[in-house]
């Protein structure tokens, strides 16, 4: 074997293949709740981080382009979570995100990742209670990276009033 190949050949060996059937849901679902954890009740930027692609985007249906790389999303947590700091404009200020039970599909795209969607609620914490404040839908498409998924692209819709749980008939 010639020297010039090993390098790729290495590279062959080290990535895994990507998840699939249940692996690949529960993978996605893991990251998803580590995503949203930080992302709202646990405001920790640093824990976001590595879940995002360099060259992520968010699309959000009333912002536009909410986010147009990694830096950018986590500047923009990073400053949101200084503002609920004691002294700060939204001192004591929490909220939190739950997926709506059963709304959630991932479906695989090829070998280079995943496309996971579905609805969750928000909710603010006032005067000791956690109070529905609306819902929306998401569509996450998740890279495959040999050994992990990254975020790379958001589609954040139809923000409003969240819909009624259990489903309505």
């Amino acid at each position: 074997m010639s020297l010039t190949l090993l390098p790729a050949v290495a590279l062959a060996l080290a990535a895994a293949p990507m998840p699939e059937g249940d692996a690949l849901t529960s993978t996605i679902e893991t990251l998803d709740a580590k995503l949203f954890w930080n992302a709202f009740e646990g405001c920790d930027p640093d824990a976001v981080a590595p879940l995002i692609d360099a060259d992520y985007r968010m699309v959000h249906d009333l912002v536009g382009i909410a986010a147009d790389n990694r830096e950018d999303f986590i500047a923009g947590m990073r400053r949101n979570c200084e503002g609920r700091a004691p002294g700060s404009a939204n001192a004591g200020y929490k909220n939190r995100r739950l997926l709506t039970p059963g709304s959630r599909t991932i479906t695989p795209l090829g070998d280079w990742g995943a496309l996971e969607e579905a609805h969750h609620q928000f909710y603010e914490r006032h005067d000791g209670e956690w109070q529905l404040t609306g819902g929306g839908r998401y569509l996450h498409i998740w890279r495959w990276t040999g050994d992990t998924f990254v975020l790379n692209e958001t589609l954040s819709l139809d923000h409003g009033p969240a819909p009624a749980y259990p489903p309505q008939e």
